[in-house]
């Protein structure tokens, strides 16, 4: 199983990002997928999941209205289409994978994901 995360780079507060995360070796319907960042000197965190046997999805409160998870199926991949960013967004964020279904997506947290992408760097200019 290979989470490889995509998309991260540069940007300008304000401005729109979309990351990917592409997986093999397994399909998205019995796993919850995760998008995760931790900036420098601080821990990770979740940021957005999305359980692929319902659709349903978690926003940490920081990104609600701001950035949306999206999964296609046929591509076997996850997004985060992040926009009106800003400075304090910036971090590495990481895709993980957690196999299991109709779990309550606000409990879960980063030791709960067993699969894990080695990151994109996000950094927004302010």
């Amino acid at each position: 199983l290979q989470l490889v995360e995509s998309g991260g780079g540069l940007v300008q507060a304000g401005g729109s990002l979309r990351l990917s995360c592409a997986a093999s070796g397994f399909t998205f319907d019995d796993y919850v997928i995760g998008w995760f960042r931790q900036a420098p000197g601080k821990e990770r965190e979740g940021v957005s999941y999305i359980s692929g046997s319902d659709g349903k999805t978690y926003y940490v409160d920081s990104v609600k209205g701001r950035f949306t998870i999206s999964s296609d199926d046929a591509k076997n991949t996850v997004y985060l289409q992040m926009n009106s960013l800003k400075a304090e967004d910036t971090a590495v964020y990481y895709c993980a994978a957690l196999l299991g279904v109709g779990l309550t997506l606000e409990d879960l947290d980063l030791h709960d994901f067993d699969y894990w992408g080695q990151g994109t760097q996000v950094t927004v200019s302010s």
